[in-house]
């Protein structure tokens, strides 16, 4: 191939011309530079009319939200600002409820709210706001792993189905208790520990809102433990021991008698009871 040293760049011509007619297409790399080739117009680009497109229909072309945009008005006060997609809210952006005041600021998708979002509302009181809910949103509901606020000193903090308590969540009370455990539909139900504020607990299995099936409670107070059978929240049968009594800042006057075998008189207690049910 034919080459040319870079040492006789300079007495060689700059026209253009002069290196097509000797190379051909295979002109060296150090000529490229110097080399215009003016190409041919690019094609056309015919767009689309809409001279004979109905008024309303212009209307509502000119109208279509895409992209970022920093206040649309809905014909009720409500306000959103943010992102947009395919004239659905989409992104990030902050919606702003007039009736109610509340506030969302947070992730959407296809114009709901989705992804990670803070609700906030208006306190009628104080005239100022407060967060109400903080953690992921689907479809609009909350649904993954949230914080939801009920008032100072009841909150829930765990996952959500569908705008519900489902899955494993902490629930703080307003009397001091609190339930740590497994959650469907807004019920404790499942394995769980629920802590009483006078600092008794129960552990044990929970269905719809109640302590059903096995469970121990632990009398902290007076040092004894009772371990058995719930249906829907009442002890049916079980055994009663003590547990830390020498610790316990109430105990009882005298101790209780040990059994043999607690878990065998445990047993044979809760087959009675289901051969009467």
């Amino acid at each position: 191939m034919l080459g040319t040293p870079a040492c006789k760049v300079h007495t060689l011509p700059s026209c253009p011309t002069y290196f097509l007619n000797l190379f051909g297409s295979c002109v060296p790399r150090v000529y490229m530079s110097r080399i215009s080739i003016k190409r041919p117009p690019a094609m056309p680009y015919n767009k689309a009319s809409t001279k004979n497109l109905p008024y309303t229909t212009l209307l509502d072309i000119k109208s279509q939200k895409h992209g970022l945009r920093h206040k649309v008005f809905s014909v009720n006060g409500d306000t959103y600002t943010g992102e947009w997609q395919d004239n659905k809210k989409h992104g990030n952006g902050t919606q702003v409820w007039k009736k109610s005041g509340a506030i969302y600021n947070g992730e959407w998708k296809f114009g709901k709210r989705d992804g990670y979002g803070t609700y906030y509302v208006l306190r009628p009181e104080t005239k100022k706001y407060a967060k109400k809910y903080d953690g992921e949103w689907k479809d609009g509901k909350k649904h993954g792993y949230g914080m939801y606020i009920y008032n100072n000193s009841t909150v829930y903090d765990g996952e959500w189905r569908v705008d519900l308590r489902s899955g494993w969540g902490r629930m703080y009370y307003e009397n001091g208790d609190t339930y740590e455990g497994e959650w469907i539909k807004d019920k404790n139900h499942g394995q769980g520990i629920m802590y009483m504020a006078n600092r008794n607990c129960y552990e044990g299995t929970w269905r719809d809102g109640k302590k059903n099936g096995s469970g121990k409670f632990y009398y902290c107070d007076k040092g004894q433990l009772y371990e058995g059978f719930w249906v829907d929240g009442e002890a049916k049968c079980g055994t009663l021991s003590d547990l830390e009594r020498d610790r316990a800042p109430k105990p009882t006057k005298y101790p209780i008698p040990q059994l043999v075998d607690m878990q065998l008189v445990l047993r044979d207690a809760q087959s009675a009871y289901l051969e009467q049910c």
